[in-house]
């Protein structure tokens, strides 16, 4: 199991949000940047990075914040948030991102989606965020009449990556995963799924890796930053077989 240590990006800084709510934002850090390299040095070998406003707004707005990312770093990182065409898609993937996360999109256009996953081998992520069921888009302000199983279903056999599954209800919240849900999605569909949202504990990991569902990685935001989880633990645990 991979562990995606979170980076949120708003107004160009590192935040962390509740329930996906702009105006219930928490600063972490100024700098984006070292952020990530600290990360890198704790030992995390896959980055999870959020464009926030680009993810309202539709289009990229922390460019330079990311740019600056890639260059400090130099484990893979997957950048979601805004990109909703496929002009976007090739222009992160040029500028140094391992993978694109498509969310939006995957809703409105899947068939974009399925294109650009087919020219990009293992480079196309699915988004798939759900409120009680139910997929939420343009940087969840607006609900779909979409399963997150029935959205994940479209994509079979496209080549998609992975789908990073964030239960809105508990981003930010401290909860706990939501592992049934992501337990049930993982085993619904042949691509692999990746946890997000609520993790605060190493004990959720422990969880996701024993609900005998392939699950294969986890983001984890606000645990990592406010010292509720310990990265050497984590890895450990994310490494061990249960």
């Amino acid at each position: 199991m991979i562990i995606f240590p979170a980076i949120d990006l708003k107004d160009g800084r590192c935040v962390r949000l509740r329930q996906g709510d702009m105006a219930q934002a928490t600063v972490f850090n100024d700098d984006p940047a070292a952020q990530a390299r600290a990360f890198e040095s704790s030992g995390f070998e896959y980055l999870h990075l959020v464009d926030l406003n680009g993810a309202f707004a539709g289009r990229s707005v922390n460019g330079p914040a990311i740019r600056n990312i890639i260059a400090a770093i130099k484990i893979p990182l997957q950048l979601g948030g805004g990109i909703r065409d496929r002009d976007a898609i090739e222009h992160w993937l040029s500028a140094g991102v391992a993978r694109v996360i498509l969310g939006t999109i995957a809703v409105s256009n899947p068939e974009l989606v399925a294109d650009a996953a087919r020219a990009h081998p293992g480079r196309i992520a699915v988004g798939i965020d759900a409120r009680e069921g139910k997929v939420a888009v343009k940087g969840w302000a607006e609900e779909s009449a979409v399963s997150a199983p029935e959205l994940a279903k479209r994509f079979e056999g496209a080549g998609v990556a992975a789908i990073i599954f964030t239960d809105i209800a508990r981003d930010g919240m401290m909860e706990g995963a939501n592992v049934e849900s992501t337990a049930a999605l993982a085993r619904s569909v042949s691509i692999p799924v990746i946890a997000s949202g609520g993790v605060n504990s190493v004990r959720d990991i422990e969880r996701l890796q024993e609900c005998e569902a392939p699950i294969a990685g986890v983001v984890i935001g606000r645990a990592l930053y406010d010292g509720r989880i310990d990265p050497a633990e984590a890895l450990m645990t994310a490494r061990c077989q249960m």
